[in-house]
Order: C-alpha cells, then sequence, then structure tokens
C-alpha cells in the first residue's frame, strides 16, 4: 500500500541520524554544518571605540572652540584623559580616551591650526561603537545545525577561531540497473539506451555538498544486484533507479532485502513517481527510485534532498515554500497528489506544459515546483500556489503544509 507524500517524509525525519563529525581548518568550513554551538568567548567589538574619523570631545563644549593636540589611531592604547575645553583627533575603530562623550565626525568642524570649533548640538554617545553591542561575551553567534558562510566564517574569525567541528561530508554511492542502460561514454544500439539517471544523481549530490562514488548499471539479475550493492555498502546513502516497479526484471527491491535492507516503504501516492522505495541496510539509507528520468528527479527533490539535509546535520532539512500565484491558467487531471514543474519569474508560478515521466528536458527548464492535492484539476490565473524551489536551497527548521490546494 502506497504511503502518502507526508507519511514518506515523516519516516524519513524519524529514521535518518546526522553523521559523525571531524575537525576542520576554518578556510575549509564554507558550506558545512556547524555541530555545536558557538559561543563567544569575548565581547566585540572587544572595546569602546570610534566608529568615524573625528574628534572626541565632550558635550559641554557643543558650540564653543577647544585645543586639540593629541590623536589615537587604530591599534593605539590610549593612556589620556579628555577634559573640557580640549577635543582629541581620532581614527575610525580606535579606543576611546578617558572621559570622551562623543565623536563629531571631522567634516562637522572647523579647524584653524590646534583650535577646532564644534557643532552647537552634540548628541551624547553619537559615533561611538560600545564593547559587545555586535557580540556579547558568553552568547551563541552560530547555532548547532547552521551551515557556515563566508559571512558565518567572518563572525567566526572575529572571535579568533582557527578550527570548526562539523559533520563529516555525506558519501553516496549511485548505480542504475537495466541491461539496456549504457554509459553515456559509450557507443550503444539501436535497442538500449543512455543511462541519464546516474550522472543526474551523482550532479545533484555534488551540488548538495556530498561525496560521490558512481558505479556502474548492474545487470537485471539478483546476483549482479548483490555484487554491486555489497561495493557500495560504505556508502551513507545509496540511490538506484529502476528495477522498483512490476516488471518480470525489476528485482531491486528483493536483492536489497537479501541483504538484510530494512524496508520502510516501497509506494509513494504521488505523481509522478509512485514506485520508490526507502530503507537501510544497518545505517545504510538506500533510496530506490523509478528509472523514468522526471519521476526520479521529481522523487529526488522531495525525498532525497531531505535525507541529504536531515543527515549532514542541518536544523533546517524541511521543505519551505514560496507563496506565489498562477501565471496563467493551467488544466491538470484530478485524483493524485502530482508534482508540477515550472518556472519562477519572481513574482508569478508556471507550470511547464508538457511534463511527461520519462522526459527528460523539462528537468532542466525547470528552477521550481508545486504539488497538487487530489482534488485540484484546474488553477486559474492569479490562484495562490505554494512552491517549493529547485535551483536554490529554501529550507525551514520547522514542518509545514506545502499543498497547493483547491481554492475555488
Amino acid at each position: 500500500m502506497a504511503v502518502s507524500i507526508t507519511e514518506a517524509l515523516d519516516i524519513i525525519y524519524d529514521n535518518v541520524t546526522p553523521l559523525t563529525t571531524e575537525i576542520i581548518p576554518l578556510e575549509l568550513s564554507v558550506a558545512r554544518v556547524i555541530a555545536e554551538d558557538s559561543v563567544a568567548t569575548f565581547d566585540l567589538p572587544r572595546f569602546d571605540n570610534s566608529a568615524m574619523d573625528g574628534y572626541a570631545v565632550k558635550c559641554i563644549d557643543a558650540g564653543y572652540t577647544v585645543t586639540c593636540n593629541e590623536v589615537i589611531y587604530a591599534g593605539d592604547d590610549p593612556q589620556m584623559t579628555l577634559v573640557s575645553q580640549k577635543a582629541i583627533k581620532i581614527m575610525t575603530g580606535a579606543p576611546l580616551p578617558e572621559g570622551c562623550e562623543a565623536i563629531i565626525p571631522i567634516e562637522n568642524v572647523s579647524v584653524e591650526g590646534d583650535q577646532v570649533t564644534l557643532p552647537s548640538d552634540i548628541e551624547k554617545n553619537v559615533h561611538i561603537r560600545r564593547a559587545g553591542e555586535d557580540v556579547k561575551s558568553g552568547t551563541v553567534y552560530l547555532k548547532k545545525g547552521e551551515s557556515v558562510t563566508a559571512y558565518g566564517i567572518a563572525l567566526l574569525a572575529s572571535q579568533g577561531i582557527t578550527h570548526l567541528t562539523v559533520y563529516r561530508k555525506i558519501k553516496v554511492a549511485v548505480f542504475g540497473t537495466g541491461d539496456e542502460l549504457r554509459p553515456h561514454f559509450e557507443k550503444i544500439e539501436a535497442y538500449q539506451l543512455y543511462n541519464s539517471n546516474t550522472p543526474m544523481f551523482l550532479a545533484r549530490a555534488k551540488e548538495l555538498g556530498c561525496e560521490v562514488r558512481y558505479v556502474p548499471s548492474s545487470g537485471d539479475t539478483i546476483e549482479a544486484l548483490e555484487t554491486s550493492i555489497r561495493s557500495t555498502l560504505d556508502a551513507d546513502i545509496i540511490i538506484t533507479s529502476g528495477g522498483v516497479s512490476m516488471g518480470d526484471k525489476d528485482f531491486t527491491k528483493e536483492a536489497f532485502t537479501n541483504l538484510g535492507m530494512k524496508l520502510y516503504f516501497d509506494k509513494v501516492d504521488i505523481k509522478p513517481g509512485k514506485p520508490t522505495a526507502f530503507g537501510k541496510i544497518g545505517e545504510t539509507v538506500i533510496i530506490n527510485l523509478p528509472g523514468n528520468p522526471l519521476a526520479s528527479m521529481v522523487n529526488y527533490e522531495i525525498f532525497i534532498r531531505t535525507v541529504i539535509h536531515k543527515m549532514s546535520g542541518s536544523s533546517a532539512y524541511y521543505h519551505a515554500t514560496i507563496k506565489t500565484e498562477m501565471r496563467e491558467d493551467f488544466t491538470l487531471r484530478k485524483g493524485k497528489y502530482t508534482v508540477l514543474l515550472g518556472n519562477f519569474d519572481g513574482r508569478t508560478f508556471m507550470p511547464i506544459e508538457q511534463q511527461l515521466p520519462g522526459m527528460v528536458s523539462p528537468m532542466q527548464e525547470a528552477d521550481a515546483m508545486i504539488i497538487t492535492a487530489p482534488d485540484v484539476g484546474l488553477l486559474p490565473k492569479g490562484t495562490k500556489v505554494k512552491m517549493i524551489p529547485i535551483l536554490w536551497e529554501l529550507n525551514s527548521c520547522k514542518k509545514e503544509d506545502f499543498f497547493t490546494i483547491n481554492t475555488l
């Protein structure tokens, strides 16, 4: 019996766990997932400092001409104390002298020799950056489960972090099934097909930050399939395509079961791609996708992408949506939860007109998708839809309903 899309995802959430961790240099941590909270060991800024090139002054001296014969540069350790009727020239980022109440930018004063005429109104604390106003010592500034970005590295470097504990990269092994499938680098006969799924799966896993391994297409026998499976059991995820339907030579599930796979589901109530299976051999996750390219791509985006995000240690592994609207009317067949690939122009979404399970070209055209409920047969122009991006990552720490329903 087929499970629903949400049931399938819940099974994945419950049975996929983050990987072990490793310690790597900060410079190599971009796009890796942090395995522990990063806690500030000191304030940022570490000391009160000037936000402008200007003059450190007292508020009581507003409108007066004061004397300036000292200067503080960034990196200095000032020992002087500012008193009334005096100003101290100061550069951006330089520590404040004792007694400073405000910083007046250079362009807001008049200077003649060592005499500086101040504006008539001086706001206390203006252009002063206080210690800890950015990051307070003892606070968490990057959370476990976050992906490291270039800007996260700036934060880490500002705290003097040289190495980081992250979840290790996911190892993905991919092989196809089918005697008729040949690698894209071989010549083929008229009765054979090129294997487009395996290169696609490998490339997508790389895009999602995984390490990948290619296994040549396995023949359609139990023995050949078991040999291929044994060679990949050191992987964290094994992805296969084909051999999971009802044909005479569809032995994939049987081969995995013979090697101890615990099968959690083998059909999903989804169009396209119903014959999708999820199981585990030990800690190795097994995903069997349909052989039809577009059907396998759709299920990769919905299920395997979730497996990867959960296994990576990311706290944001749920699908998130962008609420948009239909660009034009679109008619579809009712009765199933249906995935529609389409294009998003920044304001509206439009499904690709022709997208059949065995097609390849719609996958390249699509940058997003929607999933319609079974009662949806017409999506009029302007209908609100919930769109899941494909070409960029949009994930959530909270589970949300991503189905487009009938609002007529």
